[in-house]
């Protein structure tokens, strides 16, 4: 099938926010002015077509990312426009994280009143890591303290970044009934609540004034793309809208500039010129820089092109069980064609793999296609080894692209099956639940043979288990949650391991001397050998290393991981006869196990960035009540509507329940979200009482 859309009319964005602004509400009313769907559902329904998940329509909030594709005609051109709603809960942005690795541009919703909070900074800081350009829509201009100038000064203060009106809303609140396009000087406004009665107006004389004044500073903000566009503006001549459209356009590619739109989704206002602004001002896949990836053998750097003559290349960010198809494997495509029953194959694991089927998403409903091109997102069926954040290519151009990083899990629970007959069939589900989330882990606890499961926050694994329940039909019974700390060294010591056993018969020997030392705050694990060749053949030295790495899975205090040291190998002794891998990587964990004895180990725990907003009056009570769990205020912002924004850093230990106890204090009216910051000392009178708890 040839492709029926070209690649500078693609795009591929995604619908990033904090939770409650209206991410899902705008993905709905796209959807349906671009004629995807009929009838527009509603969230608070549980109707929304891309909150598929039972989960998600009872609780009102998108947990998992969901793929779709919609069609816009803008300048008699049909624009292709691919589309991944993305959760806004801080336990689940590990899918904001893998869609935005392969987006080429996002739109940021923004609430009106809350304007940027908390993950709002967390979606916009993972967008710049991975330098997708943006554009902003402030959603929800209809409700009370609604104000868009806050909100881009918002964003100008607490993201960095350089926000620029490309419209003004006419009104807010109640009286919030259209928007002027500040690059076509002209009104557009609403006349019935269905967004289909659309009068292109003059713009009112009473905002004549502002929107001349935001036009020049829109101007001004985009002069650099184009020194025809700068003379004309000091000329004080009449510029093209072709021209300004094209300079910001090549400003937001470059994320010089972040053009802002305004609108209400729930009232059908303003999506529209956001669709106009997503096909004017983000990038097709032939703007974005070539993606660099690593040759065969890790020698070369190789670029790969949006072209689909190209030898095939594509990235795995998602895998998802389903019910009907089986295993399905989200990818997108950067070069090449892939057709049906074509073999690709995986760089990352250096295996062959089938593609039985090509499928297009939307939602959960699926169409089968029998090719697909650079630029696209589609899901495979028929890949039995791959995993999120691996590379699919062509055999004869082998090349690895850069992976995905995941953050560890901070909250765990024990697991068990209510029969003995059930407990296979709850590790197999716990096994395809792990392959779809790179952030959930499983794994069985040594001391108390429980079966673990870890995650990002207790909505995380409260979610998990009702998919275990009810996706999965396993009969399931849980503990209480618990904290996953760490532990790691207190001060520099040196480790001696010798190793002289009898294995399989044959007398083995190793020894090594290790020096441990205390590593910064999130440095991780440094291994280094200072001992030469000559003396260690290379391949003792590693699996010396091995066995460094093996044991500091499981500590001298608690049994935690051990994190953020470094150890150097520094001495080691050869017995020609008797020394093998295996000894030295048996002497590495012995010298670690001396070095890390229980005095001088030190518990860590997790401490949670905490974002809480509640009314002015309840201020001192829930102050009070993080000081009481041991918890730092870090500071505190106004917000609109009489509210107060608190940002504190709080132990997870004492987190467990926090929301229910806010609601209390609150009547409802507070807010909360948390996500894991980093790893601290505990209290040197609670350690006792932790590990009393474990043992």
């Amino acid at each position: 099938m040839p492709r029926t859309t070209s690649l500078e009319l693609t795009r591929n964005i995604g619908i990033m926010a904090h939770i409650d602004a209206g991410k899902t509400t705008t993905t709905e009313r796209i959807l349906f002015y671009t004629g995807r769907i009929h009838r527009m559902g509603e969230v608070h329904e549980g109707a929304a077509t891309m909150d598929y998940m039972e989960q998600e329509r009872e609780r009102g909030i998108t947990i998992t990312s969901a793929a779709t594709t919609a069609y816009w005609h803008r300048h008699n051109k049909e624009h292709r426009i691919n589309i991944i709603d993305t959760p806004g809960h801080v336990d689940f942005t590990v899918e904001v994280e893998r869609s935005l690795r392969v987006l080429d541009g996002a739109v940021a919703v923004f609430c009106a009143k809350g304007g940027v909070e908390s993950q709002s900074e967390t979606v916009w800081h993972q967008a710049e890591r991975y330098g997708v350009p943006r554009i902003a829509y402030v959603n929800k201009m209809d409700i009370v303290g609604a104000d868009f100038l806050n909100v881009i000064e918002m964003m100008r203060d607490r993201l960095g970044a350089n926000p620029v009106a490309i419209q003004l809303p006419i009104g807010a609140e109640a009286d919030f009934r259209g928007v002027i396009d500040l690059v076509r000087m002209q009104a557009e406004v609403y006349y019935d609540e269905e967004g289909t009665d659309i009068r292109i107006e003059s713009i009112p004389e009473n905002m004549l004034d502002d929107a001349q004044e935001y036009r020049s500073a829109l101007i001004e903000a985009v002069s650099d793309e184009s020194d025809e566009l700068m003379e004309l503006y000091l000329a004080g001549e009449e510029i093209p809208e072709e021209l300004l459209v094209s300079c910001i356009r090549s400003a937001t590619i470059k994320n010089r500039a972040v053009p802002v739109c305004c609108g209400s989704s729930y009232r059908n206002k303003g999506v529209q010129m956001l669709l106009d602004a997503i096909v004017d001002y983000l990038p097709s896949p032939l703007d974005i820089p070539p993606i660099e990836a690593i040759g065969k053998g890790g020698s070369k750097t190789v670029e790969v092109t949006a072209d689909d003559s190209a030898p095939f290349a594509a990235l795995c960010f998602k895998i998802v069980t389903d019910g009907f198809v089986g295993r399905l494997a989200f990818c997108r495509i950067y070069s090449g064609t892939l057709k049906v029953g074509t073999a690709v194959f995986n760089s990352s694991k250096g295996k062959r793999e089938r593609v039985s089927k090509l499928l297009l998403m939307h939602a959960n409903s699926r169409t089968e296609v029998d090719e697909a091109y650079a630029g696209d997102i589609v899901a495979m069926v028929g890949l039995k080894e791959t995993i999120t954040g691996e590379t699919l290519c062509s055999e004869g151009r082998q090349l690895l692209m850069e992976s995905m990083d995941f953050p560890d899990p901070v909250i765990r629970i024990a697991i068990e099956s209510k029969t003995k007959a059930g407990q296979e069939k709850l590790e197999e589900s716990l096994r395809k639940l792990g392959e779809e989330d790179p952030t959930f882990r499983t794994y069985s606890d040594k001391e108390t043979g429980q079966t673990i499961i870890a995650g990002m926050g207790e909505l995380h694994l409260d979610i998990i288990v009702d998919r275990l329940i009810r996706e999965f039909k396993c009969e399931c019974r849980v503990g209480k949650p618990s904290v996953a700390y760490r532990e790691t060294i207190k001060a520099p010591a040196r480790g001696e391991g010798v190793c002289e056993r009898i294995a399989a018969g044959k007398n083995i020997y190793g020894r090594c001397v290790v020096e441990f030392a205390p590593g910064e705050p999130g440095s991780g694990i440094k291994l280094e050998n200072r001992v030469s060749t000559a003396k260690l053949p290379a391949e003792f030295a590693k699996a010396a290393l091995e066995g460094i790495t093996d044991a500091s899975r499981s500590g001298n205090l608690g049994g935690y991981e051990c994190i953020d040291f470094s150890a150097a190998l520094v001495d080691a002794e050869v017995n020609e006869l008797e020394s093998v891998e295996l000894a030295y990587k048996i002497a590495g964990s012995m010298a670690f196990r001396e070095a890390f004895a229980r005095e001088n180990s030190r518990l860590l725990e997790p401490f949670m960035k905490c974002d809480i907003v509640v009314p002015d009056e309840n201020l001192g009570d829930i102050m009070s009540s993080i000081t009481a769990r041991h918890g730092q205020v870090l500071g505190s912002t106004p917000r609109n509507g009489g509210r107060t924004g608190i940002e504190a850093m709080c132990p997870l230990r004492e987190m467990f329940g926090y929301v229910n106890d806010l609601r209390a204090k609150t009547r409802g009216r507070g807010s909360f979200s948390m996500q894991f910051d980093h790893y601290q000392e505990v209290p040197a009178n609670l350690v006792d009482k932790i590990l009393g708890i474990i043992y």
